[in-house]
């Protein structure tokens, strides 16, 4: 039997899961289609999305074509939780993405779409809610091929569109010989002298959709089921089976964590190659570590079932792996795992509830953090305060309904912040001795920080040799480098700099005669991890740092004539217009925008035009802090910036 992991994608209301709930009805595995509207569908689980009527977590869900097993994955559709998209991409074999048919091509289709592309996943289109009125086809196939930037073929026509009555009649487009025939010379030959055969058409049409060459559409309705077994069809035709040697060595990536009744750990992970078994010991991550799955189940016939075995190819939730998070590899790794969308860049302080416990608020956000590892938790031990990284205001609103539903901890929230970042602005040398001056602990560590190119993060390197003390004490350094420079010089994150360590020195193991070890003589690991915030920091204020804040690139479309109204609002919040097109009645204009004024402008879209406007952005770049005071971030660390506090601090905890 083949496999096939599908996920199905869209702009938020599309009809992402009333689509899934149909291709389900539509293969037997449910006697009756659910309703989002009433909270009854299969795939959204959780209370807050049968609250809200939208797809906060994906969820997988498997029903068999023919001799097909496909394990379909729903996605959040709205941009907030697109960490979720981004996690299940990796993951994939073939994409259906839906489009409206009345909306047509939304921001996050844009997004969507540039993405499917870049990583050469095969997808299919599904234009839905052709029975609704206000749908279009002609124009809605010119707005896909010309704004998606994709080579589309249309797989059939649509009758009584706009109507509970339109129906969509299966057939390839004659259009589709030209369109194919731009990939592959034996077609275009046969095109040529007019000998073109559909089975011909429809070996290109399948070969080049498996490559995402092109991409087919079809037409139909989730609601009224128009459509839906053509649909079908091309699932089964059109995309790739799921490959992998389940012979071969093991090798497997987790894309989504959940606890169970329990609480209990539960791992979701696609294998590629090798076969997992219970029982197990196995090896995940970047640390290597080990752990024995306990149980397996996979997904079938709608449902997940225990098994003893989870093999390439197919999907398998795990049991026992209590160390294991998002994004690891289990066995071989088959590739880094990959961003495919910018990470947060807002930030807001979570203030309990007058009755809340902050243990209890505390496991809830680690909880939280642990099932979306974008979700950054910070915490101000001295101030008693976490903050967390957000996409936007809408997952503000469902983080605060979670911890109230599942966890019992009511909370607000300050103000949301811009996440800015530092980058260093020369070089800057610094070095401590051991047994010198007011060093007061055994180590010697020397440190110079240099910029580097934008996008480069952050480099450790050596100028002394490795062999000139134990290498622990080298990693200890390296560690808390990276960690140090998680808090600037005005507390953000520093980042495209390399640091290198230029001295280095240790008191060797010593011991009191007839006695053990005594480290009041001898280097620990605790004296470089000490030291080096100190020596760090100082290299850094020498060398200066930039603060730089996130910078979105934003689309609106509007009428042409509420342009007016639009620019000076635009300027009023430093957003910078760098290309305006008229295209008829409208107007398209492009610019970069600061990240923190993003949700304002978008509250105010509608009525700076007419609510005709529509507004796309997404994180673009970091540009320096330009105007005004340059913000600042509370630290949470021990503060080496101030040296009489630091010491005081770390000593009392070391000592």
């Amino acid at each position: 039997m083949h496999l096939l992991n599908l996920g199905i994608l869209a702009h938020v209301d599309a009809g992402k899961t009333s689509l899934t709930e149909r291709l389900l009805h539509s293969a037997g595995v449910i006697d009756e289609i659910g309703s989002v509207d009433e909270g009854s569908t299969r795939t959204d689980t959780l209370a807050l999305e049968r609250q809200r009527g939208i797809t906060i977590k994906s969820a997988v869900v498997s029903f068999p074509v023919d001799d097909v097993t496909v394990n379909l994955i729903d996605t959040p559709g709205h941009p907030d939780f697109i960490a979720e998209v981004e996690r299940v991409l990796g993951v994939l074999d073939g994409v259906v993405l839906v489009v409206s048919a009345v909306e047509g091509v939304q921001p996050q289709t844009r997004v969507l779409m540039r993405t499917l592309q870049r990583l050469r996943i095969p997808t299919l289109l599904f234009v839905n809610k052709i029975d609704r009125r206000g749908a279009r086809h002609d124009e809605l196939l010119r707005e896909i091929s010309d704004r998606l930037r994709a080579a589309v073929v249309p797989m059939g026509t649509v009758e009584d569109i706009g109507t509970p009555a339109a129906c969509f009649r299966p057939g390839l487009d004659p259009g589709a010989v030209a369109v194919l025939a731009d990939h592959d010379d034996e077609l275009l030959a046969a095109y040529v002298e007019n000998t073109v055969s559909y089975d011909l058409l429809r070996t290109a049409l399948a070969v080049q959709t498996r490559q995402a060459l092109v991409h087919p559409v079809y037409f139909g309705s989730a609601i009224t089921g128009a459509g839906v077994d053509a649909l079908i069809t091309g699932i089964k035709e059109l995309l790739p089976a799921a490959d992998g040697d389940p012979q071969g060595p093991l090798s497997g990536t987790v894309f989504k964590v959940e606890r169970g009744p329990a609480g209990e750990k539960v791992a979701y992970a696609r294998m590629f190659s090798g076969t997992l078994r219970t029982r197990d010991r196995i090896t995940f991550g970047e640390a290597g570590e080990e752990g024995k799955v306990a149980a397996i189940s996979v997904f079938d016939h709608g449902t997940d079932i225990g098994t003893d075995s989870v093999p390439a190819g197919r999907i398998g939730r795990l049991w026992g792996l209590g160390e294991i998070r998002i994004g690891d590899a289990i066995g071989t790794p088959r590739k880094a795992y990959e961003h495919f969308f910018a990470p947060p860049t807002l930030e807001t302080v979570v203030v309990p509830g007058s009755d809340a416990d902050r243990r209890a608020l505390h496991l809830a956000l680690t909880r939280l953090a642990e099932q979306d590892p974008l979700i950054g938790l910070r915490h101000d031990e001295v101030r008693q305060e976490t903050a967390v990284s957000l996409y936007g205001e809408v997952q503000k609103e469902v983080v605060q309904a979670t911890l109230a539903d599942e966890f019992g901890v009511h909370v607000t929230f300050r103000e949301t912040t811009p996440l800015c970042i530092e980058r260093p602005v020369g070089t800057g040398t610094a070095a401590e001795f051991n047994k010198k001056d007011e060093n007061p602990f055994l180590a010697t560590v020397g440190l110079r920080i240099d910029p580097a190119p934008v996008g480069s993060g952050v480099r450790f390197a050596l100028e002394v040799e490795l062999g000139a003390m134990p290498y622990a004490f080298f990693k200890a350094v390296e560690d808390t480098v990276r960690e140090t420079l998680g808090q600037g010089l005005h507390g953000w994150r520093v980042t495209d700099c390399v640091v290198t360590m230029t001295h280095s020195g240790y008191s060797p193991r010593q011991s009191h005669a007839h006695q053990g070890f005594d480290k009041s003589m001898s280097s620990t690991g605790a004296d470089f991890r000490a030291l080096t915030p100190l020596v760090l920091v100082e290299a850094l204020r020498r060398a200066g740092s930039q603060v730089y804040e996130p910078m979105h690139r934003f689309r609106v479309e509007a009428p042409a004539d509420a342009l007016g109204a639009l620019l000076p609002v635009l300027a009023a919040v430093r957003a910078v217009p760098q290309a305006t097109e008229t295209q008829g009645s409208l107007c398209v204009l492009e610019g970069v925008v600061p990240a923190a004024q993003v949700h304002g402008l978008e509250r105010q879209l509608p009525g700076l035009t007419r609510g005709e406007g529509e507004w796309e952005s997404a994180f673009d770049h970091y540009a320096p802090v330009a105007r005004g005071t340059v913000p600042e971030r509370a630290r949470t660390d021990h503060n080496p910036l101030n040296r009489k506090e630091y010491l005081l601090n770390v000593t009392r905890r070391v000592g």
